[in-house]
């Protein structure tokens, strides 16, 4: 990898999962939204479909949140509580598109994470969650800038 850039997810640190022990905030929409679903060996995880547009992709118009509801893959509990391993970030540069109005990873939490990567950072007020969808210009804009910057 000669790059990082993601745009509004965790950058975990090193040795960390992206949930570090952390309670989810009472006041945050994700959580109440989030249904668990068993599976043999585990639990995943999904945006409640009735709120998915609202939590996850509010600037994206409703026919296509639909869609993406219907469609979305679920993240496995465990996942979210395993260590990482050395995060790219700290040995190549990353560009970190930081979506200001997320209400599935609070936007000063992006922020803060941005900052702690060292990263190039760009913020899009307006942008939910589903930046890339609902600013894909700008999403192309942060890759295509960070494409030639890295040896």
């Amino acid at each position: 990898m000669t790059s990082e850039t993601p745009p509004a997810r965790i950058p975990p640190p090193g040795g960390r999962g992206p949930r570090p022990g952390r309670r989810p905030r009472h006041d945050h929409p994700l959580p109440p939204a989030l249904m668990v679903r068993p599976f043999p060996g585990g639990q995943d995880a999904y945006v409640n479909p009735a709120d998915f547009r609202q939590v996850f992709a509010a600037d994206v118009p409703g026919g296509k949140t639909r869609l993406m509801a219907a469609g979305q893959r679920p993240v496995t509990l465990a996942a979210l509580e395993q260590p990482s391993s050395t995060p790219a970030w700290k040995t190549v540069p990353s560009w970190f598109l930081v979506a200001g109005a997320d209400r599935a990873i609070p936007p000063a939490a992006e922020q803060a994470m941005a900052l702690r990567a060292g990263s190039h950072t760009e913020v899009i007020r307006t942008a939910s969650h589903a930046v890339l969808v609902s600013h894909p210009g700008a999403t192309a804009h942060i890759i295509e800038t960070a494409a030639p910057a890295t040896p």
